[in-house]
């Protein structure tokens, strides 16, 4: 098949979960024997990456129009050129999922979460997802979502039927550690938290509760925001010698970080499938988790709990935990990973979906 992938940011990625996705997702079908392009906002002087099309097309960079502008010019693009097949990302982009199908391209769209719940959006993009979603029921040809919770969303809400595949995540733990050494990070002796560094991830929270926590061990806060300065100022407002804050680092740096650290800790409360919760369970990583139904989902019995205030408490308890039931965990969190969360298996049932729709 030819198949086009739009609304990321692009790949390699570096940003978050819709370009590791796009990343993990085109290379694979690119090795099974398909012709993949996908759409990129930041151009570079390569045209191809691990034998995918790389389309690099302008966008206007800003906070509200960013995603929908590269998406419009893509999806004219694409027009032009006509893949046997389309998978748009980001429920935003429900709108430009019609065009595709009226000259004849099936789309499957991902929603990913109920992207209009952070705060980080104004009243107009709110409404803007609202719509979006409400679209979704007429647009694309398919609709994928994440989450078993945000699939039960779609149908209750509006009646939307979709198709259920989740994120992927390696397995194993890596055995580098480089980054360790530039960060001052000793091996099982840190805290991790990754995520975009926005209000409804919590990092300040992370980050003051474990200042109440009297331990030797370090916290490293991985993370950056494109249109979150001032946020992302009060996050870093603090002079705990402890606390690591180097911002966004991906590729085995990422793995590196995730693969040796005592604990990871995951503070989300808005999206869907969350993809460094997944990550750090494949590596082997002890979890913190916060208590939604979307993380829940995900982590199950391979995790620890916490409700909104207790995060202090569950700093404690892990570090007062027997090695045994810490050891546990971390094999739990891997085993699941395994079973319901391999990239190979995210990848045979997008393959199939992209396959049916052509018929």
């Amino acid at each position: 098949m030819r198949i086009a992938l739009v609304g990321t940011r692009g790949i390699p990625a570096n940003y978050g979960g819709f370009e590791t996705f796009a990343e993990e997702l085109s290379t694979r079908l690119v090795e099974r024997g398909h012709q993949v392009t996908v759409y990129c906002r930041q151009a570079n002087a390569e045209s191809l990456y691990r034998g995918v099309r790389l389309q690099y097309l302008p966008t206007i960079r800003h906070k509200y129009f960013d995603t929908i502008a590269h998406t419009a010019v893509s999806t004219w693009h694409l027009l032009r050129h006509r893949p046997d097949v389309a998978l748009y990302c980001n429920g935003a982009n429900a709108i430009f999922t019609a065009a595709p199908r009226l000259v004849g391209v099936p789309v499957a769209l991902n929603v990913d979460g109920i992207e209009r719940q952070r705060k980080k959006w104004n009243r107009a993009a709110r409404a803007w997802y609202l719509v979006s979603e409400w679209l979704s029921k007429f647009c694309p040809t398919v609709v994928v979502t994440d989450a078993r919770t945000i699939q039960e969303y779609y149908r209750k809400r509006w009646g939307k039927e979709s198709v259920f595949i989740p994120y992927g995540a390696e397995v194993g733990k890596v055995e580098s550690a480089e980054v360790l050494d530039r960060l001052g990070l000793e091996a099982g002796r840190y805290f991790l938290y990754v995520s975009r560094l926005e209000p409804e991830n919590h990092p300040l929270e992370v980050r003051q509760a474990f200042e109440q926590v009297a331990t030797q061990m370090k916290l490293a806060l991985i993370g950056d925001a494109p249109y979150a300065h001032e946020y992302i100022r009060r996050v870093h407002d603090t002079s705990d010698r402890r606390i690591v804050m180097p911002g966004a680092i991906y590729g085995v740096g990422y793995r590196e970080l995730g693969s040796h650290c005592f604990a990871y800790i995951h503070a989300t409360e808005v999206g869907g499938t969350h993809p460094a919760l997944i990550e750090a369970m494949g590596r082997g990583a002890l979890v913190l988790y916060r208590n939604t139904p979307e993380n829940a989902e995900v982590a199950g019995d391979a995790g620890i709990a916490f409700e909104p205030g207790e995060l202090v408490a569950a700093l404690r308890r892990v570090l007062d935990m027997p090695e045994f039931d810490r050891e546990r965990l971390r094999q739990t969190a891997m085993a699941r990973v395994r079973e319901h969360y391999s990239w190979d298996a995210v990848t045979d049932a997008y393959e199939g979906l992209l396959k049916g729709m052509r018929k």
